[in-house]
């Protein structure tokens, strides 16, 4: 039995003995809700209000919903009062629009572009994560990225301007899809519903046999450079020098596990530090010595140990 299995095993041990009860979640989930324009595609947002609704339920949370002709103002004002010891997510439902300017979002009432957007989020220091499914959603990506600040978009730029549809697949996923679970723990990351979304949503186009005019971007390091989901997949070496995404996202679960949520959110909040640390030294292992490795390692494991011990 190898040392790195040893303490891998008094991890698990920690883990599952940890005592059975949900910890409060310090999460607020805002969703926007824009104009529908048509009846079809009304119904169509309502379906992904709903799924994010259920998901938010079954999450112990109550969303608030933006919407209605005083979309842009209601939503500045809640940004504004939004608590500061609470994560947030911001999600985007509805219709966009480009004029070769600027990207904007189809609100009930007055519409809100890219800019105005990110001046609303700016003075906001907690963490943040934008999931904007409309049209021409890419066109937001660059002016919201940032540090803490987590970025979906179903279009890589803002001239993706036809509906839609990778928001359905999103929004079905978040809630838990056992088919969107790709590592099995029982719980939908934000970067695994974002991969299952773009799967579903090339699917739709091959199947349909017409050419995709949507493709969806994840930013999460804060460079304003989102990356496609087809890179998450791949086993080709990342470029030196080249900042990768999709770290954070993986963290990031609207509906915990059974096992998660015996985790206060800054225990949780500590451990997804504690397994970044632990990811860079593995990547750092040919450069070191064994004894360094293993002791550090031993370190950082059992730093982790004690987070589900408290539970």
């Amino acid at each position: 039995m190898t040392k790195e299995f040893k303490l891998l095993s008094t991890l698990l041990f920690a883990l599952f003995t940890s005592l059975l009860h949900a910890a409060p979640r310090e999460l607020d989930v805002l969703i926007v809700l824009g104009a529908p324009g048509t009846e079809e595609y009304g119904k169509k947002f309502k379906t992904q209000l709903d799924a994010w609704t259920n998901a938010c339920t079954k999450a112990g949370l109550t969303p608030a919903v933006v919407r209605g002709e005083k979309t842009s103002e209601e939503l500045e004002k809640r940004l504004t009062a939004s608590d500061p010891a609470h994560s947030l997510w911001l999600v985007i439902i509805g219709h966009g629009t480009f004029d070769g300017r600027e990207a904007k979002f189809s609100a009930e009432g007055p519409d809100f572009d890219a800019k105005q957007l990110a001046d609303w989020l700016k003075p906001l220091k907690q963490e943040v994560a934008v999931i904007h499914t409309a049209s021409s959603s890419g066109g937001f990506l660059k002016a919201l990225s940032g540090k803490n600040r987590i970025i979906i978009t179903s279009t890589k730029s803002p001239d993706e301007v036809f509906y839609a549809r990778f928001g359905e697949f999103f929004a079905e996923a978040i809630g838990g899809l056992p088919e969107a679970d790709l590592d099995q723990d029982k719980q939908v990351s934000l970067l695994e519903a974002f991969r299952h979304a773009s799967k579903a949503t090339t699917t739709f186009y091959e199947n349909d046999e017409r050419l995709a005019t949507e493709h969806a971007l994840l930013e999460d390091n804060g460079d304003g450079v989102g990356t496609r989901s087809e890179v998450f997949g791949s086993d080709a070496p990342v470029p030196a020098g080249m900042a990768v995404d999709g770290a954070r996202a993986a963290q990031l679960v609207l509906v915990l596990s059974a096992e998660e949520q015996q985790l206060t959110d800054a225990q949780r909040s500590t451990r997804d530090a504690l397994e970044r640390e632990l990811k860079t030294l593995k990547e750092q292992r040919a450069k070191l010595k064994e004894n360094d490795y293993y002791t550090k390692l031993e370190s950082l494991l059992r730093k982790l140990g004690e987070v589900y011990s408290k539970s």
